[in-house]
C-alpha cells in the first residue's frame, strides 16, 4: 500500500464524508438502529454521535486503520458501548446470528466482493434483525448510467475501490432481503455520483427466497 492510500485517501474519504448535504441521510437512518449493532464502513466514526439509546451496544467495523484510527475520539465521546474493529465485510468477524441492526453508509459501493459481503450480512442477522443503508449507485437513467460506467474505472482506483454504477436495490434484493422501505434519487452534485438508495431491509426465509420484495414503488430526490 502506497503514500496515497496510506496518508492522502483516508483523508480524502473523511472530508467528502463531512458534507453537509449528507446529515440528513445519516441522522434519518442511524436513529432506526437498535440493539446490537454492527456498522459496516465505520470510516472515522461519523456516525457514532448519532445513535439513540436504543442501540445499546455498536460494533463499528473498517478495514482502514488509518479511518479507524481517526474513529476512536468519536468512540470515546459515544461511551463504552462502542468497539472498533479492523476487519473485512466480506469475512465478518461476528457470530451467527448474533446482531440486530447492520448498519452501512456509502460503503457497499467500496467492498471488493460485494455480494460475499452481503451474505455475511445475512449471516450475522437474527431473522428478525434488519439492514439500515445510504449508499450512491446506479441510476435509472440510460444517459447517467453510461456516464457511471464509463467514470467507474478511474474513479474506483482515485477513491479507495468505489464503484458509482453498482445497483444497490438489486444487490441487496438478490442477496436474501426483503426491501421494506426504498427511497431513492439524485442529491445535489454531479448525477453520476449523487444518485442514492436510503432504506431498511430484512432477511428473507431461504424457504421464501423467490418471493423477496421488490425494490420499493417511490423514487424522489432525497433532500
Amino acid at each position: 500500500m502506497g503514500v496515497y492510500e496510506r496518508r492522502i485517501l483516508p483523508w480524502l474519504l473523511d472530508l467528502a464524508m463531512r458534507q453537509q448535504l449528507l446529515e440528513p441521510h445519516r441522522r434519518r437512518i442511524v436513529a432506526k438502529a437498535a440493539g446490537r449493532v454492527l456498522e459496516i464502513g465505520v470510516g472515522s466514526g461519523l456516525n457514532l454521535p448519532l445513535y439513540g439509546a436504543a442501540a445499546r451496544e455498536i460494533i463499528g467495523l473498517d478495514s482502514s486503520p488509518e479511518l479507524l484510527d481517526r474513529a476512536r475520539q468519536a468512540a470515546r465521546r459515544a461511551g463504552n458501548r462502542v468497539t472498533l474493529v479492523d476487519g473485512s465485510a466480506e469475512a465478518l468477524p461476528v457470530e451467527d446470528r448474533s446482531i440486530d441492526t447492520v448498519l452501512t453508509t456509502w460503503t457497499l459501493c467500496s467492498i471488493r466482493d460485494v455480494a460475499r459481503a452481503l451474505a455475511e450480512v445475512r449471516r450475522v442477522l437474527r431473522p428478525d434483525g434488519q439492514l439500515l443503508f445510504v449508499e450512491h449507485g446506479r441510476a435509472p437513467d440510460a444517459g447517467v448510467a453510461r456516464w457511471q460506467d464509463r467514470l467507474t474505472p478511474l474513479w474506483r482506483r482515485l477513491a479507495g475501490g468505489c464503484h458509482l454504477n453498482r445497483p444497490i436495490g438489486t444487490l441487496i434484493a438478490e442477496a436474501g432481503f426483503a426491501i421494506d422501505e426504498l427511497d431513492t434519487g439524485y442529491i445535489e452534485g454531479p448525477k453520476a455520483l449523487t444518485f442514492t438508495y436510503e432504506g431498511r431491509a430484512r432477511v428473507t426465509p431461504r424457504s421464501d427466497l423467490q418471493a423477496r420484495l421488490k425494490p420499493g414503488p417511490t423514487s424522489r430526490r432525497l433532500d
